[in-house]
C-alpha cells in the first residue's frame, strides 16, 4: 500500500522538524552514507536500519548466548539479549540529554553483540586461536558483528545497513576504557571497509578504531556502564562475591548497587560532556570506574570458580571446529555444515576460505546448539534392535 502524498510530507515535515533540534554535532538521518544503494524510505535511515538489525537471524540468536556467566541454572542472571537491551536504554539515555541521534545510537547497541561466540570471550579467544594456529588472521566479536551484517546475513549477501551503524557496531570496545572519548568525523566508507578487512587479517587491531560519529562513542562507553555493575549483581546472586568485598574507595564514589553506579557514571558522563563534541568523565569518577573494571577482572571473569569448566569447554570447541573443517565439502553431515554453506551465496562461497567459514559457523551457534553438536560428534548412538 503506498502513502497518501499529502500524509507522507507531513511525517517527512516533522522528521526535518525533529532533525533541525539535534545538537551541531549530532549525526543526522538525512547525512546517512550507504554502503550499497541508498533506499527509498519513509523511516529515517538509522531507524531503518534498527528495524532491520532486530528482524534478522543473527539477531535472534541473542536469546541463548552467554554474557559472562555460563553452565549456569538460574533465570535472574543476564543473558547476551537482556546485556544488549540494558545497553540501548543506557546509551539512548545519555544520548537524549546530550541532543545526539537516538535512532543511530538504538541501531548500534541493538546489533553491537551479534558477533559474540557462544561461552561469550572465552569462546572467542579459543576461535580466535584455532585460526591464528593456521595462519588465517584472528577472530574478534565487534569485527564478527560487522560481518554478519554486512557480508554473512540474508545467506551471504549481508544486510544494507547504513555506514555509520556499521562502523559504530565494528568500534565498539567494551574491553577498553578511556577518559575521553572523540570521533574521526572525516573517516570515508572506503577507511571503513579498509579497517574491516585488515582487522579480520590481524594486521590492524580494531580496538584502535575511532568511530566516526559521537554516538558511536555514546555506544562504546554505554557498553561499559552496562555490564560493569550488572556483572557484580550477577556474581552475588551466584555467591561468587558479596557486595561487602568491595572496596569502599570505589563504592564512596560510585555507590554499592548497580543503580548507584549506573546512575552516577550517567550523571557524571553527561554533566562533563553536555555541549562538547567529545565525550568524558570527571577525573575521581574515571579513575573509581577503572579501578572497579580491574576489581571485576580480578574477583569475577579470572575467578578460579567461574573458570573450573575452562579446559572442557575448550576441548569442546576445539572438537566441533574439528568436525566442521573435516566435514566441509565432504559427504558427512554430523554437524549440518554443509547444509549451512549450500545455503550461501556464490560470492561467499567463492570468496571465503574454508578455515573463515567454519569460524563463522561456529561462533553464530547459541551456548546450547554448540553442546548439542558436540554431543552428536563424541556419545555414540544406539543402533536400535537392528541394523536393517
Amino acid at each position: 500500500m503506498e502513502w497518501n502524498a499529502a500524509v507522507k510530507n507531513q511525517i517527512e515535515s516533522r522528521q526535518k522538524d525533529r532533525e533541525r533540534m539535534l545538537a551541531p554535532y549530532a549525526c543526522k538521518s538525512s547525512d546517512a552514507i550507504w554502503l550499497r544503494n541508498a533506499e527509498d524510505d519513509i523511516r529515517p535511515s538509522f531507524f531503518h536500519d534498527s528495524d532491520r538489525i532486530i528482524h534478522s537471524y543473527c539477531y535472534s540468536r541473542y536469546i541463548d548466548k552467554t554474557q559472562v556467566f555460563y553452565l549456569v541454572e538460574n533465570d535472574h542472571i543476564t543473558h547476551r539479549v537482556l546485556h544488549v537491551q540494558l545497553v540501548s536504554k543506557i546509551a539512548r539515555t545519555i544520548g537524549r540529554f546530550l541532543n545526539l541521534n537516538e535512532d543511530l545510537i538504538e541501531a548500534i547497541s541493538l546489533g553491537h553483540d551479534v558477533g559474540h561466540t557462544p561461552f561469550g570471550h572465552d569462546g572467542e579467544r579459543i576461535i580466535s586461536g584455532f585460526l591464528q594456529e593456521q595462519g588465517e588472521g584472528v577472530f574478534e566479536h565487534n569485527v564478527q558483528s560487522f560481518r554478519l551484517f554486512h557480508d554473512l546475513e540474508a545467506y551471504g549477501k549481508g544486510l544494507n545497513l547504513t555506514a555509520q551503524v556499521l562502523d559504530g557496531i565494528i568500534c565498539h570496545n567494551g574491553e577498553i576504557l578511556k577518559n575521553e572519548y572523540g570521533c574521526d568525523r572525516n573517516k570515508t566508507p572506503e577507511k571503513l571497509l579498509t579497517e574491516y578487512r585488515e582487522s579480520l587479517g590481524g594486521t590492524f587491531k580494531s580496538k584502535d578504531m575511532v568511530p566516526m560519529t559521537l554516538e558511536g562513542c555514546v555506544m562504546r562507553i554505554s557498553d561499559v556502564i552496562a555490564y560493569v555493575g550488572r556483572d557484580i549483581e550477577d556474581a552475588i546472586i551466584l555467591k561468587l562475591v558479596k557486595r561487602d568485598d568491595l572496596p569502599k574507595e570505589i563504592t564512596e564514589v560510585l555507590g554499592g548497587t548497580n543503580k548507584e553506579i549506573v546512575n552516577t557514571l550517567i550523571t557524571d558522563l553527561v554533566s562533563n560532556s553536555i555541549d562538547k563534541d567529545s565525550l568524558s568523565f570527571s577525573p575521581a569518577v574515571f579513575e573509581a570506574l577503572d579501578r572497579l573494571k580491574k576489581w571485576n577482572y580480578e574477583n569475577i571473569y579470572h575467578n578460579p570458580k567461574k573458570s573450573s569448566q575452562d579446559e572442557k569447554i575448550k576441548a569442546m570447541f576445539r572438537a566441533v571446529l574439528e568436525e566442521c573443517l573435516g566435514e566441509l565439502g565432504s559427504g558427512r553431515n554430523v554437524t549440518t555444515i554443509n547444509h549451512w554453506f549450500d545455503s550461501m551465496s556464490n560470492e561467499y562461497k567463492e570468496s571465503t576460505s574454508k578455515l573463515r567459514v567454519v569460524a563463522d559457523y561456529v561462533s553464530g551457534m547459541t551456548d546450547d546448539y554448540l553442546m548439542n553438536v558436540y554431543r552428536e560428534i563424541v556419545i555414540p548412538k544406539s543402533f536400535g534392535i537392528s541394523f536393517a
